[in-house]
């Protein structure tokens, strides 16, 4: 994302970029300053990256988060290294969290702008372990046979962002966390049926096998880009459900003031803009795969 100043995170493809670049931090006086190098645009998902639209203070620690969790995804999801060599990737990076809250100071510059941030913020480290824990299941775990389980996964590779940054925005109550897993959650299966047929051409697949079975659909569907009346019956379902969770999150907006809220307004809209895109479609995502273009922006702020 580059730190891409407009990007709503579920609302591209992963892309090829870059898996070892640092971020670094530079301490002059009491400001600390962070350095993060280009990631290409969109290439994690949920996350609103150092927005135009976040206060200013923000936008660095929300880049920091970032970092972390999309060279953690990387990771898992990028180059061929065997998985017993990513898992042990992940682990080591469950090493350096755990090395922060016993106090002993990184020596990667990753680590050492999250210990900063953490302190600064006090943010908790449940949320980054999850994210670990989710990637680490993206290693091993290729197919779901419940929503349910889907769920569970959103939980821990989604719920964590939103957690962190209500921390960030010291509004961190049960009911802001409720609001903001519901938003999270709807954004990773609005990016799930996005990019269907992209995860399938990788080996994974998203699709409740139990609501597959139900709706007739098989993945000779994702072979063979087959996109019929059991294809659009199952996508319609998913993507109302997503709907429907999305919008159980738009009271966090109230909870929170200023660019904060309007943040979250925006967030909400992209997604539901994407579902929006995906039945203009027909839900053919095979031939054409929906996207948020600037041109959605002013339409975005107005709905906001």
């Amino acid at each position: 994302m580059g730190v891409e100043p407009t990007s709503l995170a579920a609302l591209e493809p992963k892309s090829s970029a870059s898996a070892n670049s640092a971020t670094f931090a530079r301490k002059s006086g009491r400001k600390t300053t962070y350095y993060i190098p280009q990631v290409s645009v969109g290439h994690y998902e949920n996350f609103p990256v150092a927005s135009f639209l976040l206060p200013k203070p923000l936008r660095a620690p929300v880049a920091v988060i970032y970092r972390f969790a999309r060279s953690a995804d990387d990771l898992a999801d990028e180059g061929n290294e065997p998985a017993a060599v990513r898992l042990q990737k992940l682990d080591d990076y469950r090493t350096q969290l755990r090395q922060i809250a016993a106090g002993i100071r990184p020596q990667d510059p990753l680590f050492a702008a999250m210990a900063r941030i953490i302190a600064a913020h006090a943010l908790p480290l449940q949320p980054l372990h999850d994210l670990l824990d989710a990637f680490s299941q993206d290693v091993v775990k290729h197919r779901y046979a419940t929503h349910a389980e889907v769920l569970d996964y959103c939980r821990r590779s989604a719920n964590p962002i939103g957690r962190l940054l209500l921390h960030l925005f010291g509004t961190a109550s049960e009911a802001a966390q409720t609001c903001s897993d519901a938003i999270c959650s709807a954004l990773q299966l609005i990016n799930f049926w996005q990019d269907v047929a992209i995860d399938w051409r990788k080996g994974r697949l998203y699709l409740p096998q139990d609501e597959m079975l139900a709706f007739g659909v098989t993945e000779t569907h994702l072979e063979r880009r087959i996109c019929d009346a059991e294809w659009c019956a199952l996508m319609r379902f998913q993507c109302a459900r997503a709907r429907d969770m999305m919008l159980r999150g738009t009271p966090l907006a109230g909870m929170l003031t200023g660019r904060t809220a309007l943040e979250i307004r925006v967030t909400i809209q992209g997604g539901l803009r994407v579902l929006e895109l995906l039945e203009r479609a027909g839900y053919d995502v095979f031939r054409r795969r929906p996207v948020l273009r600037w041109q959605d922006w002013p339409l975005l702020l107005w709905r906001a």
